[in-house]
């Protein structure tokens, strides 16, 4: 008699792309991740930083028109890119919080702001020290500094409103509310030379032309701004990695995490207990 041979049972079809995407979003597989990254790009900030000055205070030529205090170009053009850049990654994470509902979004747009609002206070204060030899002043109503201004309030706004509500959920949505409406302004900072006649210069750097400086002043701004990311990075994932441990502090993977370290005083035991009391 022949064996019938069942047909072999139907293998469950691989997850798709945004689905595997979407497990990093869950505390306890991004924490471990953040942690391996985080060293990295410390690393890269401090080899960045590193090069950046060495190029940009003892390489770069002196300027004809400024002298030496021009070289300050090379902390404050990478201060207000990082200002911008960093403000549209919070509406960034915001919308997608907004959108999925995932909580990691929301932490992620917290832990950038301290430090976009720490490139913005940077970059309107080496401006103002490059403004007094250049205009004569520290400080005029120019349609450029008047929205880098701007996008410093807006960071102090959104850090206030979240820290406002006792519910960290309410405190996600009306800061992501305010990170989106703010975006607004951050193409108003990057065409208000263009839109206005303004006693700031033009963009340091253009897609649609050559750059007007020598080229080592370029690789020493460009090697700058490397390092400012990379420090972005570091910074955020390390306050992401606590913003979660606070959230988390009741849950099981926490208490694993943190209990068998028997490391009572550790950064990371210390917010755990604050999140629990």
């Amino acid at each position: 008699m022949m064996k019938m041979h069942r047909p072999p049972p139907d293998l469950p079809a691989p997850p798709r792309r945004p689905a595997r995407l979407l497990r990093f979003a869950a505390p306890q597989v991004f924490y471990p991740l953040a942690g391996r990254l985080i060293p990295w790009c410390a690393a890269l900030a401090a080899l960045f930083g590193l090069a950046a000055c060495w190029t940009g205070f003892f390489v770069a030529p002196t300027d004809a028109t400024q002298g030496e205090v021009y070289r300050i170009i090379f902390i404050h053009v990478a201060a207000a890119w990082m200002s911008m850049f960093v403000y549209l990654l919070m509406a960034f994470w915001s919308a997608l919080g907004l959108i999925l509902q995932t909580r990691l979004s929301f932490i992620m747009a917290r832990a950038l702001a301290p430090t976009g609002a720490m490139f913005c206070f940077v970059a309107l204060w080496s401006g103002a020290l490059w403004g007094r030899p250049a205009w004569g002043a520290y400080w005029v109503w120019d349609a450029r500094l008047t929205s880098q201004l701007l996008l410093f309030f807006l960071y102090l706004g959104y850090l206030a409103l979240t820290a406002l509500h006792a519910d960290p959920r309410r405190g996600d949505r009306a800061g992501a509310l305010l990170a989106l409406v703010g975006a607004i302004n951050v193409p108003v900072i990057y065409f208000s030379v263009t839109w206005w006649n303004t006693l700031h210069q033009g963009a340091s750097v253009s897609l649609t032309r050559a750059p007007s400086m020598a080229t080592t002043m370029l690789v020493a701004m460009l090697l700058m701004t490397l390092a400012a990311w990379a420090y972005t990075a570091a910074i955020a994932l390390m306050r992401a990695r606590t913003l979660i441990l606070e959230r988390d502090c009741h849950a099981g993977w926490v208490r694993d995490l943190i209990e068998p370290r028997g490391i009572p005083d550790s950064k990371d035991a210390r917010a755990l207990k604050q999140g629990a009391a």
